[in-house]
């Protein structure tokens, strides 16, 4: 199969050395607030802290099978009082596809059940025991086996970290119809991802994945949005494209042509777009592009919009790779604040 191919113009990344190619994909490189070495250790700790904690003051349901892979296990936690109709907060955790673990990547456990969300920490296989191909189907399944569950769910909402913003992005891809489900998916939140992968193959985060060009190609879900089904997602469900201000420059590019790239795929001429700066959070860039039905064209707004989406790139001031999800055990972090909104703006 054939896939789009862009030029050294289209793709600066190209133009790197060796070198700095390494180092713009190397996100312990890049952090302020702590030492290089130390960054990815403390980010486990911290995260092994956070869920520690969630595990012993929240109600849950640890390992839960959502396959038959040894790998294929969730835990589930839910906030103190019992309803069957519930937003599902779904994490999937960064790593390079490499590393990382739902056994520390509870961050956000413990404000968001605070606020009637139930969170859900999905495992995959990583490599190289898993391949690409193989964790971007694991987590289609986890998300399809939680709408089973929970039928009368209020909302899925499925963030990732880093890697795990790539397999979430991924979801977008997925034709539900297979599965036998469509799911309640009503909101994604991609946060410092990688959305062509193609930069990878040539640095050592590839040693372990052993990505070819044709591997790369195919899971980078920016080279496919353009043939995404045009269906399931509900009617002006948020994409919120994030990056730390301290995120390398090629994280940056990566999010920003990736948000880009979701205004433009696949249109429909029902709608239109009108774009207006985010209130709070002040950011950078900071700025969402929402699509109505059958409103009068404006010199203000451009015809056509993607079927189903509102999407939106926000920077985060004074964050970097690692810390923009840390911050997630606080109530009042802006991520936090987001996700709540995100969540409760549409119940």
């Amino acid at each position: 199969m054939a896939f789009p191919s862009l030029s050294a113009g289209q793709n600066p990344w190209r133009n790197l050395s060796s070198e700095e190619l390494e180092k713009q994909y190397s996100p312990s490189r890049w952090v302020i607030h702590t030492k290089p070495e130390e960054v990815v250790g403390n980010f486990v700790q911290i995260g092994s802290q956070a869920t520690q904690k969630a595990r012993a003051t929240r109600r849950n349901q640890l390992d839960v099978p959502y396959g038959d892979g040894e790998g294929e296990k969730l835990d589930i936690y839910f906030p103190d009082e019992d309803s069957k109709a519930f937003p599902l907060f779904l994490f999937l955790h960064g790593g390079y596809w490499q590393s990382g673990s739902k056994d520390d990547s509870a961050f956000m456990v413990n404000p968001l059940t605070a606020q009637g969300i139930v969170v859900v920490i999905v495992a995959y296989d990583i490599a190289p025991k898993g391949t690409l191909d193989q964790m971007v189907d694991q987590v289609t399944r986890s998300v399809v086996f939680l709408q089973r569950r929970y039928p009368s769910n209020e909302g899925i909402y499925l963030c990732g970290h880093s890697a795990g913003a790539h397999l979430a992005a991924m979801v977008l891809l997925a034709r539900w119809t297979k599965h036998g489900v469509t799911p309640n998916l009503q909101g994604f939140l991609l946060v410092s991802g990688i959305y062509d992968l193609e930069p990878l193959i040539a640095t050592s985060q590839n040693d372990p994945l052993r990505m070819t060009l044709e591997d790369a190609q195919r899971n980078s879900p920016q080279r496919h949005l353009d043939v995404v089904p045009a269906q399931p997602v509900a009617p002006a469900c948020p994409v919120l494209v994030l990056v730390g201000q301290h995120d390398s420059p090629e994280f940056h590019r990566q999010s920003k042509e990736f948000y880009e790239v979701l205004l433009t795929a696949s249109y429909d001429p029902g709608f239109s777009i009108m774009w207006s700066p985010l209130p709070r959070y002040s950011a950078q860039m900071s700025w969402t592009c929402w699509c109505t039905r059958g409103l009068p064209v404006t010199p203000e707004a451009e015809t056509l919009l993607r079927v189903g989406w509102k999407a939106s790139f926000q920077q985060l001031r004074g964050v970097d790779h690692f810390d923009i999800i840390e911050n997630l055990t606080r109530e009042d972090d802006v991520l936090t604040q987001i996700i709540l909104k995100t969540v409760f703006q549409k119940l």
